[in-house]
């Protein structure tokens, strides 16, 4: 009889593996299923939109290529190969949220999504696959960010700024007026005019301070970067050093100086923290502090939403997902409807971070992550809510 009750047992645990096993296999090739279209979708809606938007560039800035009288393939290659990983980066955390609704919503219309979770997959094992393709595709912008974007940004930010932004042509200068600075916790320096392309400044002075008082001052008629030496040429230098009552001065024809600005700190192009990768902007960041610059916020901010805006395609893929996979009167055009309303709303709670941090007094590590925290919530609260 307990041999019997033995084989018995045995037998139906042989079964109940088969049943696990073969399960295990049917899941494996759902989650391969959704996987291929999640990316198959994203790469197709990536590559549409991005046609779309290089199109609409094209015609606005059909007058500015006709005036700078440029090649197409000069074009292309000086700009068009930077400006399109700019404008996709910015856009991938919406390109993914608008493929995951768009063939979510198509799998709920001919209730695969149903048939799935009727077998007794959990909900939140259906959304597996859409976990890994969203890490991915996260992971791959960050690296993006931190070291191949900025790459990409230089050669669209010079583009943009030799020949759109300032209306130029290759052999215009581009003038600087009256910069003043602080180099360091105790040193001002500033310039009446500078010359971005020939790195030339004119009429250039340091001031030191020690204990609220003046103990060196310099002036010079010119400054000019040296390549050579990769330091600044002084050109009829005048130094005074202070000590109480008395005064030394040197005078010198010309001097060779190394400070810790460069010529690409005195451009000040509002592109040039992009260009950056991020251990320099990290470093450039420091810099910035210690000359007491306002523009740290702005740095910092950029630096965090390098970190933020990657996290975000993991947050809208699972509010996609939840949202789209249920079958609901008005199908996918109803779950487009509501991807346009919530996309709108993070881009919106992404700028008013980004005008808090820049113009108040936001600290630009949460203005940078607020709107990854609120809608963090919301995916937690659809989650939730879904239908297990």
């Amino acid at each position: 009889m307990k041999d019997r009750f033995a084989t018995r047992h045995y037998h139906l645990s042989i079964k109940q593996l088969s049943v696990n096993f073969a399960a295990h296999r049917i899941m494996k090739k759902i989650d391969s299923y959704i996987l291929k279209k999640f990316l198959n979708t994203f790469f197709f809606c990536l590559l549409l939109f991005t046609a779309i938007v290089v199109v609409v560039d094209i015609s606005e800035k059909a007058d500015d290529f006709a005036r700078i009288k440029l090649s197409a393939w000069q074009i292309v290659m000086q700009y068009y190969i930077g400006f399109v990983p700019h404008i996709d980066a910015m856009l991938l955390p919406l390109f993914v949220f608008i493929s995951v609704i768009f063939f979510t919503s198509k799998m709920a219309e001919r209730s695969e999504t149903i048939a799935i979770l009727s077998t007794g997959v959990s909900f939140r094992r259906f959304l597996y696959p859409y976990w890994l393709g969203s890490i991915f595709l996260a992971v791959l912008l960050w690296f993006g960010y931190q070291y191949g974007l900025p790459r990409a940004n230089e050669i669209w930010g010079t583009f943009q700024t030799e020949y759109i932004d300032n209306n130029n042509g290759p052999d215009n200068r581009v003038s600087k007026e009256n910069i003043y600075f602080r180099v360091d916790t105790n040193s001002y320096a500033g310039l009446r005019s500078y010359d971005t392309v020939s790195k030339q400044g004119y009429n250039f002075f340091i001031d030191k301070f020690a204990n609220n008082e003046m103990v060196y001052n310099l002036r010079a008629d010119n400054i000019n970067w040296d390549p050579a030496a990769k330091k600044w040429k002084l050109s009829r230098a005048v130094e005074h050093f202070f000590n109480g009552d008395k005064e030394k001065v040197v005078r010198q024809q010309t001097m060779l100086i190394n400070y810790n600005f460069k010529p690409q700190d005195l451009r000040g192009d509002e592109y040039f923290k992009d260009r950056l990768p991020t251990p320099d902007l990290k470093a450039y960041i420091e810099k910035e502090r210690l000359r007491g610059s306002e523009m740290v916020s702005s740095l910092e901010l950029e630096r965090y939403n390098r970190d933020a805006i990657p996290a975000s395609v993991i947050i809208l893929t699972i509010i996609a997902a939840v949202l789209s996979s249920r079958r609901i009167r008005g199908g996918s055009g109803f779950h487009l409807a509501i991807g346009f309303v919530i996309s709108v709303l993070y881009i919106l709670s992404s700028r008013f971070s980004v005008v808090f941090a820049e113009k108040g007094n936001f600290p630009p590590l949460i203005a940078a992550w607020t709107p990854n925290v609120i809608f963090g919530a919301l995916a937690f609260y659809l989650y939730q809510r879904a239908p297990k």
